[in-house]
């Protein structure tokens, strides 16, 4: 069991948790979620290295607790010359070649006892991570991610993605008591998202997993820790769940706050009166009741509801285009051909109009990120954009994009923007307070450097946007609050995403990448293909219904209709029932 207790921490400028607590048992599997930049990564470092952080608390651990640990930053190294089967079994086949040695040791040598000594501690260190039947167990896991057919290729010759699955696998196998992963799901296809799933499903130890993927969330985990606003809820059972919970709760204290809004309004105005009449007399029985009046409305004022994880800090982000074009062809691509070691993409045509927002899909390591930085450079034969047009990038690659040696506010005086007020005041819409804005970029988290590409992206107010993996890290809020942006956006948007609820909620259509070519694909054919290759149909519809009653549920609150709310409510349990 892991257990932190009434833990608190600050960076110099920012205060991270005040006093949170929460447990960690066998068997669970536990989701840690919450905004972008509100201190998870954080976290798990101290977690797995307490010694380096001054914190107030406790947090208990077995010290001889092992922890298996995969990063959100993993890189590929292209010039391994290891086997996946190798990578993986590498603390495996390092024992096993230590307790060969020993033993031909043995066979000469003369004073056998510490050989004897040192075989054991070899063959000990073996069987606690179930070294008699790794071979099996690398073939299981490899089957169960269906990357079999991998085991005996380099991996400099893996997709990232692949990469990831194979870096989860290696970890797994090392038999940890707590297994460690910080959105392992980044820039994963729907095909390795599944494989993803199936390898958490399967591990039977601890494990608490950074994630804001949807489909992950709604399918791997039997416990939820939330951190938001520096404290913590635990939740026992799945996210589904959970997020139902929280949705009733704000619903209950939405109305209790109305009702404390209003009679601090009535004490108001009592106090008003009372002010006005001790004006006017010198009896000091009217001091006495004003006194006592504002006493009361203190009390009012400190009781007022207070719900860290109702009152989520939401970015509104804006999509505008200055130039917008009507029925205009914004790009072509004519007979696109790339290659690297082998051939990515050969040939392919396709064109944008200018407003369509599109989608390319496809595996990981076809192509796709190469083809939108073509499209950016604009210097290529293949490609011709439209005279009246502007483009705008997001890179996965956020330094490509983002300058992270300068803070926030140099980043924006770059970009144009001329007073310190008028970036304040631009950015407090996207999340970043007054005392963020002098913060170095490189400092942000993930989540919190996309929200900065995307108000610098919106600054720009071009009128086609290339946007490359624009839900990575982001928090579901953002996410949500992306795709309304990018319904509302009057220009062209080419989006590469592996989202299905992102490319579902807020693409026209799909240009799907296989066997090196491009074709145009209708939202109704790539739900069909969805769901016959990765996802249950009738999860995934239910699901888009439950997100409908949700909505509807926001607009009910907002108009503080609490009885259509309730109603709501009742009708979105029963579709949580049917999942």
């Amino acid at each position: 069991m892991i257990k932190i207790d009434n833990l608190s921490y600050s960076f110099p400028k920012k205060d991270l948790y005040n006093k949170i607590s929460f447990t960690l048992e066998e068997g669970q599997h536990c989701a840690f979620i919450g905004t972008s930049g509100s201190g998870k990564s954080t976290l798990i470092d101290i977690i797995m290295d307490p010694e380096r952080y001054m914190y107030d608390g406790n947090l208990e651990m077995d010290p001889n607790c092992r922890i298996g640990y995969v990063s959100q930053f993993s890189q590929l190294d292209k010039t391994s010359e290891t086997t996946v089967f190798e990578f993986i079994g590498e603390k495996f086949l390092k024992l096993q070649r230590e307790i060969t040695s020993i033993c031909t040791e043995m066979e000469t040598s003369s004073d056998i006892e510490p050989l004897l000594e040192k075989y054991q501690v070899a063959l000990d260190a073996f069987d606690a991570i179930g070294g008699d039947d790794f071979e099996s167990n690398i073939n299981k896991k490899l089957n169960l991610a269906d990357l079999m057919k991998q085991r005996d290729l380099k991996v400099s010759e893996l997709s990232g993605g692949e990469f990831k699955l194979i870096q989860v696998i290696k970890e797994m196998l090392n038999s940890p008591d707590l297994m460690i992963m910080d959105e392992p799901d980044v820039f994963l296809d729907f095909e390795n998202i599944n494989s993803l799933k199936n390898l958490i499903n399967s591990h039977k130890g601890i494990l608490f997993i950074i994630t804001h993927n949807r489909y992950l969330l709604n399918h791997c985990f039997n416990k939820i820790v939330h951190l938001e606003n520096m404290e913590i809820q635990e939740f026992d059972g799945r996210y589904i769940d959970y997020n139902f919970s929280l949705l009733q709760t704000k619903i209950e204290l939405q109305e209790l706050s109305i009702a404390d809004d209003e009679e601090i309004a009535r004490n108001a105005i009592l106090i008003d009166k009372l002010r006005h009449i001790a004006t006017y007399s010198s009896e000091a029985a009217k001091g006495k009741s004003l006194r006592a009046r504002v006493k009361v409305q203190e009390r009012l004022e400190a009781r007022r509801i207070k719900a860290p994880f109702v009152d989520i800090k939401q970015p509104y982000i804006n999509l505008e285009a200055h130039n917008e074009l009507e029925d205009a062809i914004a790009l072509e691509v004519k007979d696109y051909s790339v290659a690297f070691d082998e051939s990515l993409l050969e040939n392919v045509s396709f064109e944008i109009k200018s407003t369509d927002k599109v989608a390319i899909i496809g595996s990981n390591g076809t192509g796709k990120t190469t083809l939108l930085r073509e499209i950016f450079r604009n210097n290529h034969e293949a490609i011709k954009i439209n005279d009246d047009v502007e483009v705008a990038y997001l890179s996965q690659l956020q330094g490509e994009v983002l300058n992270e040696s300068n803070t926030i506010l140099e980043e924006f005086y770059d970009a144009g923007f001329e007073t310190y007020s008028d970036i304040k005041s631009y950015l407090f819409n996207y999340g970043f307070d007054v005392e963020f804005i002098e913060q170095k970029i490189g400092s942000l988290s993930g989540g919190e450097k996309n929200i900065l590409q995307l108000a610098k992206i919106s600054a720009n107010k071009a009128n086609m946007l290339l946007l490359d993996e624009p839900t990575s890290h982001l928090d579901t809020y953002s996410q949500i609050a992306l795709e309304k942006a990018i319904a509302n956006y009057k220009g062209a948007i080419l989006m590469i995403s592996h989202d299905y609820y992102s490319i579902v909620n807020s693409m026209d259509y799909v240009l799907l990448i296989e066997d090196k070519t491009i074709r145009k694909v209708k939202m109704k054919k790539f739900k069909r293909m969805i769901y016959a290759n990765h996802f249950n149909k009738d999860y995934i519809e239910i699901e888009q219904n439950k997100k409908s009653v949700e909505v509807k549920i926001a607009l009910a609150l907002k108009a503080t209709d609490f009885e259509l709310a309730k109603v709501l409510s009742e009708e979105l349990e029963g579709l949580i029932k049917l999942l």
